[in-house]
Protein backbone atom coordinates (compact mmCIF):
# COMPACT_ATOMS: atom_id res chain seq x y z
CA UNK A 1 0.00 0.00 0.00
CA UNK A 2 1.82 3.09 -1.24
CA UNK A 3 5.21 3.65 0.32
CA UNK A 4 4.39 1.64 3.40
CA UNK A 5 6.88 -1.00 4.45
CA UNK A 6 5.17 -4.37 4.78
CA UNK A 7 5.61 -6.32 8.00
CA UNK A 8 5.28 -10.04 7.44
CA UNK A 9 6.55 -11.56 10.69
CA UNK A 10 7.01 -10.87 14.40
CA UNK A 11 10.71 -10.12 14.01
CA UNK A 12 9.95 -7.29 11.56
CA UNK A 13 7.21 -6.02 13.89
CA UNK A 14 9.58 -5.92 16.87
CA UNK A 15 12.16 -3.97 14.85
CA UNK A 16 9.59 -1.54 13.47
CA UNK A 17 8.19 -0.52 16.84
CA UNK A 18 11.62 0.54 18.08
CA UNK A 19 11.57 3.64 15.88
CA UNK A 20 9.03 6.39 15.36
CA UNK A 21 6.55 4.26 13.50
CA UNK A 22 2.91 4.17 12.56
CA UNK A 23 1.54 0.73 11.82
CA UNK A 24 -1.40 0.56 9.45
CA UNK A 25 -3.55 -2.55 9.86
CA UNK A 26 -5.57 -3.42 6.78
CA UNK A 27 -6.60 -6.24 4.44
CA UNK A 28 -6.97 -6.74 0.72
CA UNK A 29 -10.75 -7.27 0.83
CA UNK A 30 -11.84 -4.32 3.00
CA UNK A 31 -13.56 -1.46 1.08
CA UNK A 32 -12.64 1.12 3.73
CA UNK A 33 -9.03 -0.04 3.52
CA UNK A 34 -9.07 0.46 -0.25
CA UNK A 35 -10.32 4.00 0.38
CA UNK A 36 -7.03 4.65 2.23
CA UNK A 37 -5.14 4.07 -1.00
CA UNK A 38 -6.54 7.34 -2.37
CA UNK A 39 -4.54 9.41 0.14
CA UNK A 40 -2.10 7.26 2.15
CA UNK A 41 0.82 8.46 0.01
CA UNK A 42 0.05 12.07 0.96
CA UNK A 43 0.01 11.14 4.66
CA UNK A 44 3.40 9.47 4.33
CA UNK A 45 4.85 12.49 2.50
CA UNK A 46 3.32 15.01 4.93
CA UNK A 47 4.68 13.20 8.00
CA UNK A 48 8.36 12.42 7.30
CA UNK A 49 9.09 12.19 11.02
CA UNK A 50 7.25 8.84 11.01
CA UNK A 51 8.00 5.58 9.24
CA UNK A 52 4.79 3.95 8.03
CA UNK A 53 4.33 0.18 8.02
CA UNK A 54 1.59 -2.02 6.64
CA UNK A 55 0.30 -5.18 8.33
CA UNK A 56 -2.24 -7.37 6.56
CA UNK A 57 -4.49 -8.42 9.41
CA UNK A 58 -5.35 -11.69 7.69
CA UNK A 59 -1.66 -12.61 7.42
CA UNK A 60 -0.83 -11.77 11.06
CA UNK A 61 -4.03 -12.71 12.90
CA UNK A 62 -2.34 -13.73 16.16
CA UNK A 63 -0.53 -10.40 16.48
CA UNK A 64 -3.73 -8.49 15.72
CA UNK A 65 -5.62 -10.46 18.37
CA UNK A 66 -2.85 -9.72 20.88
CA UNK A 67 -2.99 -5.99 19.97
CA UNK A 68 -6.80 -6.03 20.02
CA UNK A 69 -7.13 -4.92 16.41
CA UNK A 70 -10.74 -5.85 15.87
CA UNK A 71 -11.60 -3.26 13.24
CA UNK A 72 -9.81 -2.18 10.12
CA UNK A 73 -8.33 0.02 8.91
CA UNK A 74 -6.58 0.86 12.17
CA UNK A 75 -3.41 2.69 13.19
CA UNK A 76 -0.99 2.37 16.11
CA UNK A 77 1.95 4.71 16.74
CA UNK A 78 5.10 3.43 18.47
CA UNK A 79 8.45 4.73 19.60
CA UNK A 80 11.20 2.86 21.43
CA UNK A 81 9.01 -0.23 21.67
CA UNK A 82 6.17 1.57 23.45
CA UNK A 83 2.72 2.25 22.09
CA UNK A 84 2.12 5.99 21.98
CA UNK A 85 -1.39 6.18 20.60
CA UNK A 86 -3.95 4.25 18.58
CA UNK A 87 -6.80 4.88 16.20
CA UNK A 88 -8.50 1.50 16.24
CA UNK A 89 -12.08 0.95 15.14
CA UNK A 90 -14.01 -0.44 12.19
CA UNK A 91 -15.07 2.91 10.74
CA UNK A 92 -13.91 4.44 7.48
CA UNK A 93 -11.30 7.08 8.19
CA UNK A 94 -10.71 10.27 6.25
CA UNK A 95 -7.34 11.80 5.54
CA UNK A 96 -8.22 14.63 7.95
CA UNK A 97 -9.09 12.21 10.76
CA UNK A 98 -5.86 10.28 10.34
CA UNK A 99 -3.80 13.48 10.18
CA UNK A 100 -5.50 14.72 13.35
CA UNK A 101 -4.60 11.41 15.01
CA UNK A 102 -0.96 11.80 13.93
CA UNK A 103 -0.86 15.42 15.10
CA UNK A 104 -2.22 14.41 18.53
CA UNK A 105 0.48 11.81 19.28
CA UNK A 106 2.48 12.63 22.41
CA UNK A 107 5.87 11.16 23.01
Amino acid sequence: MGNLIEIKNLEDYKKAIQQRSILVFSTTWCPDCHFLKTFIQQLVENNPQWTFYYIDRDQMVDLCIELEIMGIPSFIAYHEGKELSRLVNKLRKTQEEIQAFIDSIDE
